[in-house]
């Protein structure tokens, strides 16, 4: 019987300070092979930590953005199954396992981490609640964590796709996977990672968030 390949994608930007322990973890994964670390163009080094640390690296000249950073590394791809995850999880990016087990065991096309409720509070769920929406409107299929990153894949079906290039990617992914007739499903992990607060800043990424995944589902709505 021929093995089932695993390699781990991590998109990273200016993440010097925990890729190393994302990438150790990760290689402590059963089943995951190679770990395929794409610098988005950072300026802290990012690149030079994850080589240290036991990563392949593909180092982007410029900041494109986390999805055309994973996208410039499809090429790259040949094993059966992509394992996305994002730099900033450090030691629990681990908890992976739980994800990789059921598309490599063949009981989904592809399984999304569903986190815990965070400690601290965020935002009022605005982004959230319309990724589930345009998910549930072109799928009919309900997510929890629809802008969760961390996804085991079968790369056949991401590796021509055309990613989003801003926050919309993972609601983009799961209703154009999901319109394949594919397996989708959600596994409880016990994974942490940066948080936005409700300062300025976390008001601004969260407005982006949802502009972005209102252009998501509007391009979908004009193919459909």
């Amino acid at each position: 019987m021929v093995e089932t390949s695993v390699v781990a994608v991590i998109a990273a930007y200016n993440e010097a300070d925990r890729i190393a322990a994302t990438v150790r973890a990760t290689k402590r994964i059963s089943g995951v092979g190679r770990v395929l670390v794409v610098d988005d163009g950072s300026g802290d080094g990012t690149a030079s930590v994850a080589a240290e640390a036991g990563a392949e690296v593909l180092g982007l000249e410029r900041n494109l953005g986390k999805g055309k950073a994973l996208e410039s590394a499809m090429s790259k791809v040949t094993e059966d199954i992509i394992l996305f995850l994002d730099g900033d999880l450090g030691e629990c990016a681990e908890e992976a396992a739980l994800i990789l087990e059921p598309v490599l065991k063949g009981m989904a096309d592809m399984a999304i981490a569903d986190f815990p409720k965070p400690e601290k509070a965020g935002g009022i769920g605005l982004a959230k609640g319309l990724g589930r929406w345009g998910i549930k409107r072109f799928t009919g299929q309900t997510m929890r964590e629809p802008l969760s990153g961390q996804r085991a894949v079968k790369s056949a079906l991401v590796k021509e796709l055309s990613f989003e290039s801003g926050y919309g990617l993972e609601v983009g992914l799961s209703i154009d996977i999901l319109r394949q007739g594919c397996r989708v499903i959600e596994v409880p992990v016990k994974m942490t990672h940066r948080e936005t607060g409700r300062d300025l800043a976390g008001v601004i990424h969260r407005g982006r968030q949802f502009v972005d995944i209102l252009s998501v589902i509007f391009k979908r709505f004009m193919k459909h």
